[in-house]
């Protein structure tokens, strides 16, 4: 594992970093671990999520009825 230091933190930061840890209940710097993880990470696709949270394994099948074409849109010149 690699590891790094971070210098020159102003203190706004630094109590906003040691709020944020005391508030989810872990250290300052698993608080920055799990921060630069999110910042790193792939962002979720809505339609990915949609599929897990109502899919069929969750019991929601939806029936979506059919779309018919319909005519462009005429303009007055």
């Amino acid at each position: 594992m690699g590891s790094i230091s971070v210098r020159k933190l102003d203190e706004e930061t630094m109590e906003g970093l040691r709020v944020r840890a005391a508030r989810h209940g872990v250290s300052m710097e698993e608080e920055v671990r799990r921060l630069i993880r999110q910042a790193v990470a792939a962002p979720e696709k809505l339609g990915d999520l949609m599929y897990e949270l109502f899919g069929p394994e969750n019991g929601v099948d939806l029936d979506l009825p059919k779309r018919g074409s319909r005519d462009p849109i005429e303009f007055p010149e």
